[in-house]
């Protein structure tokens, strides 16, 4: 006999802010006691292997303005391109990198900024290369559901051109918008990635 399916309703959604910064990163906010430190806010460890560089950026609405308000939670593979976490089958991931960071705008310029390390290459689900890249999360007031989108590297043109994710971007156009460029600060790299919510120069953003 055929069992009847018993479908679970969707949740109904709900916008993310004004206050999703505060509570998500209260220490930030000025509001101390809630935790020790805000999660995925913490330096790197000092033994993390592989290339330190920083990644930084604004958030553009759709008019051009920067986004005061906006949280952003970045994943990524290590330096050989192993995640953190026990989903991981390849091999051991480096102890000393959690893979994760949230990080929210700064209220006064919209600027993001935080360090890291450059990640490795990783398969795609059909084991095709990935370029190095990290995955972005964003949520500000008025988001409904947040918005994935990608930083692929821009001295990394080669990988790019064969990665199977940008190859899938029907508007090539659109693929700049998911490359952030690379420049020196203090003998240091730096990656400035923005990120345009609406607009011109629209980011991709993925539906996952």
């Amino acid at each position: 006999m055929v069992q009847p399916l018993r479908r679970l309703k969707e949740s109904p959604s709900q916008t993310a802010g004004p206050y999703v910064h505060i509570g998500a990163t209260p220490n930030f906010a000025d509001i101390a006691g809630v935790f020790p430190h805000d999660l995925g806010s913490q330096p790197l460890d000092a033994a993390v292997k592989g290339e330190r560089i920083v990644v930084t950026g604004r958030v553009f609405d759709g008019s051009g303005t920067p986004v005061k308000d906006a949280l952003i939670e970045s994943w990524q593979a290590d330096a050989k391109g192993l995640y953190p976490g026990q989903g991981e089958k390849r091999g051991e991931a480096d102890p000393h990198f959690p893979g994760w960071f949230r990080q929210p705008v700064d209220g006064a310029t919209g600027v993001y900024r935080f360090e890291t390390i450059k990640p490795g290459s990783a398969p795609y689900f059909d084991g095709r290369p990935m370029a190095p890249h990290i995955t972005f999360w964003i949520v500000a007031r008025g988001i409904n559901i947040g918005l994935h989108t990608r930083l692929y590297f821009g001295d990394e043109d080669e990988a790019n051109a064969a990665d199977p994710v940008l190859a899938r971007i029907e508007h090539r156009v659109r693929v700049p918008t998911l490359i952030a460029e690379r420049s020196e600060e203090n003998g240091q790299s730096v990656y400035t990635f923005d990120i345009r919510l609406q607009g011109e120069n629209e980011t991709v953003f993925f539906d996952i």
